[in-house]
């Protein structure tokens, strides 16, 4: 079967697309035929060497989320049928035409979304769920920052956090992204310098000096000090990515006063039953939000399978809003 791989760690130059063998289901396990996967950060960093999956998936296909049907199953399976439309999210593989899912990892795919649009949901939009209400304890009301609001999480974390009664506050180091989001709901948009992010203060202003109770960050180091400033009296800060570096350093004593939180937060190494329980929330949460269309994903371009090294190209330049989705 046809899969994206990598020659080795490396650059977009080492993505190709392969033949690789074809997965059988073991017991609890489903069959998909994929029609869709999107690109996340993760495959950036698995590309180069930096992010190796879990023991057992292979480490040269790439693939954290996947839309497509039912094809078969293992033993003990009985939930699914052949035909089913189905999306996951996976620990890897997914860029491929056919996946394994465990069985209580699948959901079903709304009627109203379209394979590509399925493609571009699981990964984005568990993690948003799971960093706003789950480790962030997001109430109504609340002023959210969410940082990077034109990548494919963050423009879920908008709407969800807009959803659930929320004002946002989204930085972006574009102001082309800052006005897309807006459509999207965003309450206020800070452009940040690419040399110095400088955010704090404008946090301050905006919610009368008081603060954001829940920060939720994919910059990492690079905003550590800035987002401590910019957390309310018992704020919560959720580092769910680390593009800015991983070595951070922040004045604690500010930490201390504020009686804040820092909490990290991954999804694609945590064991089976905690994976499960994150989509069941989603599905029990948010699928009906995107059946009803007030959250939808956010899909900046499809490409075919056979253009992966592209998909891989744009997502470094940081040119795309939402998700880069690729069609197989």
């Amino acid at each position: 079967m046809k899969a994206v791989v990598f020659d080795g760690a490396g650059g977009p130059e080492v993505v190709r697309t392969g033949e690789i063998p074809e997965p059988i289901p073991a017991r609890g396990e489903v069959l998909v035929r994929v029609r869709a996967a999107a690109l996340n950060r993760a495959d950036l960093l698995q590309r180069r060497g930096q992010y190796a999956p879990p023991a057992g998936t292979r480490a040269d296909v790439p693939g954290l989320e996947l839309a497509g049907e039912v094809l078969g199953a293992g033993e003990g399976v009985t939930a699914w049928r052949p035909g089913d439309r189905v999306m996951a999210i996976c620990a890897g593989e997914g860029q491929a035409e056919l996946a394994v899912v465990h069985e209580r990892m699948l959901l079903r795919i709304p009627d109203r979304l379209s394979y590509e649009q399925a493609g571009a949901l699981p990964e984005a939009g568990i993690t948003a769920h799971d960093a706003l209400f789950t480790v962030g304890g997001l109430r109504p009301g609340w002023t959210v920052l969410v940082h990077s609001v034109g990548s494919g999480v963050a423009t879920l974390a908008l709407q969800l956090a807009k959803a659930a009664g929320a004002t946002v506050i989204g930085t972006s180091r574009t102001e082309a992204k800052l006005v897309r989001a807006r459509a999207l709901g965003l309450d206020h948009g800070i452009l940040v310098a690419r040399d110095g992010a400088r955010f704090a203060d404008e946090v301050r202003r905006l919610t009368d000096g008081g603060g954001c109770p829940l920060v939720v960050d994919f910059a990492g180091a690079s905003y550590a000090q800035e987002n401590v400033a910019a957390l309310a009296m018992r704020g919560v800060l959720v580092v769910v990515g680390t593009m800015g570096g991983a070595d951070a350093r922040t004045d604690l004593r500010a930490l201390m006063s504020k009686r804040a939180a820092i909490v990290g937060t991954t999804l694609r190494m945590r064991p089976l039953e905690e994976k499960i329980a994150a989509t069941q929330a989603f599905a029990r949460d948010v699928l009906p939000l995107v059946a009803s269309g007030r959250v939808a994903p956010v899909v900046d371009s499809v490409l075919p399978l056979e253009r992966a090294r592209e998909a891989h190209e744009r997502m470094e330049r940081n040119d795309s809003f939402g998700k880069l989705v690729l069609a197989l």
